[in-house]
């Protein structure tokens, strides 16, 4: 699989790789995704690259409406 489409979400702390996963299982449960293979805790967003535009505009609606804790 390709993952040519990204968006950056913002998200602080810790364990945010884990944080998104849980998020994006329990939300969207269809969307394929990869992830870095770590996110250090200073910063403040992450990058999530995702396969088609649809499921970044359904990315960015659903953190509108349930964003990750």
């Amino acid at each position: 699989m390709t993952f040519q489409y990204s968006v950056t979400l913002p998200i602080k702390g810790s364990d945010k790789l884990r944080r998104f996963r849980e998020w994006a299982d329990t939300h969207l449960p269809q969307l394929s995704y990869s992830l870095q293979p770590q996110s250090p805790v200073k910063t403040e967003a992450m990058t999530v690259r995702l396969l088609t535009m649809e499921d970044r505009a359904r990315v960015l609606h659903t953190m509108a409406t349930s964003p990750l804790s």
